[in-house]
C-alpha cells in the first residue's frame, strides 16, 4: 500500500510540473473587463476612424493600441487611432475599472459605443490630473477639445 500511495504521489508531481511548464497560449494572456465580450467581429481602427467619419455615433466593436490609464483608479483608458489622435474611453455607468499601468502599447478588443464630443477645459485638466501631468501642463490646457469618445461595455487586453 505504501509503495501504491509513493507511485501516485509521484505520478501526480510529474503530472504536475509537466502541466506547469506548458507554454502560454495567446488565449491565456488576454483578460476581460465589464460585460464578456469576444473579439470576433471587432473593427481595426483605420476602418473604424473611417466609419465614424460618415456619422455622429454608432454601436462598435473595435481593435486598438492603448496609450494610458487613468493611474488613480482605472477607471478610463487612451488608445491610439491611425490619423494621429488619440480617444479616450470610459466604461460603462463606472461599472468596472482596467489596471492603472503597464497598459501602454497593449492591444484592447472594446465594445461599446463610439461617439464625437466636445470636452471642455475643467474636464480635460482633470483627466491630465488623473493621468499624473505637472501642474504646468495642466495650466497649459486652455481650449476644449473635439475629438472621439468611446464608452465601452466590455474590455479586452491582451497582456
Amino acid at each position: 500500500m505504501k509503495n501504491l500511495f509513493t507511485a501516485f504521489a509521484a505520478s501526480f508531481l510529474m503530472l504536475a510540473c509537466s502541466t506547469a511548464s506548458t507554454p502560454a497560449t495567446a488565449q491565456d494572456n488576454v483578460k476581460s473587463y465589464g460585460a464578456a465580450i469576444t473579439a470576433d467581429g471587432a473593427m481595426d481602427a483605420k476602418t473604424f476612424v473611417k466609419a465614424m467619419s460618415q456619422t455622429d455615433s454608432m454601436a462598435v466593436k473595435v481593435e486598438c493600441e492603448i496609450i494610458t490609464s487613468c493611474t488613480k483608479k482605472g477607471c478610463w483608458m487612451t488608445v491610439k487611432l491611425p490619423d494621429g489622435n488619440d480617444m479616450m474611453v470610459r466604461f460603462k455607468d463606472y461599472g468596472f475599472f482596467v489596471p492603472t499601468k503597464g497598459l501602454e502599447g497593449k492591444r484592447a478588443v472594446m465594445q461599446g459605443y463610439a461617439s464625437k464630443e466636445t470636452v471642455d477645459v475643467a474636464t480635460l485638466r482633470h483627466y491630465a490630473e488623473d493621468a499624473g501631468k505637472s501642474k504646468e501642463e495642466i495650466a497649459k490646457i486652455t481650449e476644449p477639445e473635439h475629438n472621439l469618445m468611446f464608452l465601452a461595455d466590455g474590455v479586452l487586453i491582451t497582456f
